[in-house]
């Protein structure tokens, strides 16, 4: 029984080690030469302007359908004009980040993985050790810089729209004069909640692309292996994105409140 055990404690201690090594490799390539600036903006441009229209969607809805639910809950209090200060609270601190994280696994994690993982089946990845380029400086450097940069300026986005999107259900059919919602916003903040919004949505791109770099560049099994990689780097992606969101808040509540 303890052999059983083993096999699958031994794989997944491998998967960690080989992960925290691609990250390491992926951090000394950032930080030293040679820079393959053009692959760096493709893959902002990729990841971010990419990435842009889910994201405006995924933050105008859920601000909408917060300022809807909470300002009838703050009715029974006789508290609705605080649903600005609620919808800001909420979007900053945690729905933004996380939202706009699980819309980057779905998105720009698996296409990095089936990305990755096809030039691995087709032997791309030999080609280019082969004329003395580093795959990890070319492929993998240039995503997790696009990811760790793009992700808080999506963040940011997503937490506008959000905000303007419960400001229209507010105004509209909560029947909030707009003065109020926007002040109830600005005595409503605080920095150490702007800090925490912006904090978080660095790990998060970093932790989703890192994923799907390594999870792509272990693909085995031909075209199957491909979609397998992508489906795992998804559903990998998607956990940590909730799992790192909690421990990172659990360490910035100790630090910074």
């Amino acid at each position: 029984m303890l052999n059983l055990l083993s096999t699958p404690v031994k794989r997944a201690l491998l998967e960690v080690q080989d992960y925290i090594r691609l990250c390491g490799a992926a951090v000394r390539g950032a930080t030293s030469r040679p820079f393959y600036w053009h692959d760096v903006v493709e893959q902002f441009e990729a990841i971010g302007l990419g990435s842009l229209t889910v994201v405006l969607l995924t933050g105008f809805f859920t601000g909408a359908v917060l300022a809807l639910q909470s300002g009838m809950t703050l009715d029974q209090f006789g508290a609705r004009p605080f649903v600005g200060r609620l919808i800001s609270a909420s979007m900053i601190k945690e729905l933004g980040p996380v939202l706009t994280g699980l819309m980057l696994a779905g998105r720009v994690g698996s296409g990095i993985a089936a990305e990755l993982g096809s030039m691995v089946v087709t032997d791309q990845i030999y080609a280019l050790r082969a004329l003395g380029t580093d795959p990890i400086r070319k492929l993998v450097v240039p995503r997790m810089l696009a990811g760790f940069f793009m992700a808080p300026v999506l963040t940011v986005i997503a937490d506008a729209v959000g905000i303007v999107g419960g400001w229209l259900i507010a105004v509209y059919q909560l029947r909030v004069a707009s003065s109020l919602y926007w002040s109830s916003i600005v005595e409503g903040l605080y920095i150490q909640d702007a800090w925490m919004g912006l904090i978080k949505p660095f790990i998060l791109g970093f932790v989703i692309v890192t994923i799907g770099c390594h999870v792509g560049l272990r693909t085995q099994g031909g075209t199957q292996g491909v979609g397998r990689a992508t489906t795992n780097t998804v559903v990998a992606a998607s956990v940590m994105v909730i799992a790192v969101d909690f421990f990172v808040t659990r360490l910035l509540f100790s630090l910074i409140y």
